[in-house]
């Protein structure tokens, strides 16, 4: 069995896309998982560290581009799908997931007109133009939200949540302790704002910790920055004395979830399907100019569910998150409330459900 995984672009629709492959994989060892994204994607860092196949796509993004970058986006897509008519015909795939991205609209629109089984993932509550332009096209739509129903053709719906890598889903906490040893304190702080950093939350942060320098010797942080603020975020910790783990990116998710008792970060549909999975109490600070303001809805819902804790980027300061820090820190009742609120949400079978709905388009085929 052969499969391809077309999309990427950023952490939101990759990694369950991964998730989905280390299902199709334990399922069945043998088969073959392609991936399809482009060069300058996160893909192009991941997919190989993974294991698996990659094929290269030229492809770019239409929203808030000038004109110029628009007229080359629709020539790249124009391009792309000659170079996915020849991808599907070199590889013979049993079945083509789009996992969403730009890198996934000429593989799953040419895979329909070769006849090839074709479904997408749609992660966000609004979907993205890509995938609403695929959605006449895909034979079965894997949504996370009741939200994004309206969007698509009903008959091809299925409310599936949203996948997460198994690792993440099984690592033992004890695993952790060992990657991240210089970092084991009382109390770790896991920051990410996603798979390229977020400079607000960076320099949120860095104010901080003058907020919360009598819990220096308990509490040590975590934190993805992205490489813009590797160097600066790695000073301001070490010069106030804060024990801390600074990566430009961690590709050890599992672990750094693991490890920690608190996460402060954005408000992604994936990162929220990992966090609920995780059950980690959260500070979630929701990106403001998603689509539609998708992420603080999205955040809403968990605060409103008693799994987390909302703080917009108008009300984030060094102060406000200082004080969501102390009060997790300090209120272990709280946390242990968010956490039991945060594992109810989650759905950690959803990669199951999603090869469920590949396998029957495959035996459909067939």
């Amino acid at each position: 069995m052969k499969i391809i995984i077309a999309g990427g672009g950023t952490g939101g629709h990759l990694f369950p896309g991964i998730a989905v492959a280390e299902e199709f994989m334990r399922r069945d060892g043998s088969c073959r998982i392609i991936f399809a994204g482009t060069r300058h994607g996160i893909e192009a860092r991941v997919i190989p560290r993974e294991g698996y196949q990659i094929r290269f796509l030229k492809a770019e993004g239409l929203v808030g581009r000038s004109i110029f970058r628009k007229v080359k986006a629709v020539l790249l897509f124009c391009m792309s799908l000659f170079q996915s008519y020849k991808i599907i015909s070199g590889e013979q795939p049993d079945i083509v997931i789009g996992v969403g991205g730009y890198a996934s609209a000429g593989v799953v629109f040419i895979a329909h007109f070769m006849g090839v089984p074709a479904m997408i993932m749609e992660q966000n509550s609004v979907p993205g133009r890509a995938n609403r332009f695929l959605g006449r096209f895909a034979d079965a739509i894997a949504v996370t939200y009741q939200e994004s129903v309206s969007y698509f053709d009903r008959g091809k719906i299925h409310l599936t949540g949203n996948p997460v890598r198994r690792n993440i889903r099984t690592k033992a906490p004890a695993e952790a302790v060992s990657v991240y040893r210089a970092c084991r304190t009382g109390f770790n702080i896991l920051v990410f704002g996603g798979s390229q950093g977020s400079g607000a939350i960076n320099r949120a942060v860095t104010e901080t910790l003058h907020y919360l320098l009598d819990l220096r010797q308990n509490i040590g942080f975590i934190h993805q920055t992205g490489e813009k603020d590797l160097k600066a975020m790695a000073d301001a910790y070490h010069q106030l004395g804060f024990k801390c783990i600074v990566k430009p990116f961690i590709y050890s998710m599992s672990e750094a979830y693991a490890a920690a008792d608190m996460v402060i970060c954005r408000a992604g549909a994936t990162t929220l399907s990992e966090l609920t999975v995780t059950g980690k109490a959260a500070v979630l600070i929701p990106y403001p100019y998603a689509a539609a303001n998708h992420q603080e809805s999205n955040a809403r819902k968990l605060e409103d569910m008693g799994a987390a804790m909302v703080i917009t980027e108008r009300q984030l300061t060094g102060e406000t998150l200082a004080k969501a820090i102390r009060e997790l820190y300090e209120n272990s009742g709280r946390r242990a409330h968010m956490q039991k609120a945060s594992i109810a949400v989650g759905r950690p079978y959803a990669a199951e459900k999603i090869v469920d709905i590949a396998m029957l388009l495959i035996r459909n085929k067939r």
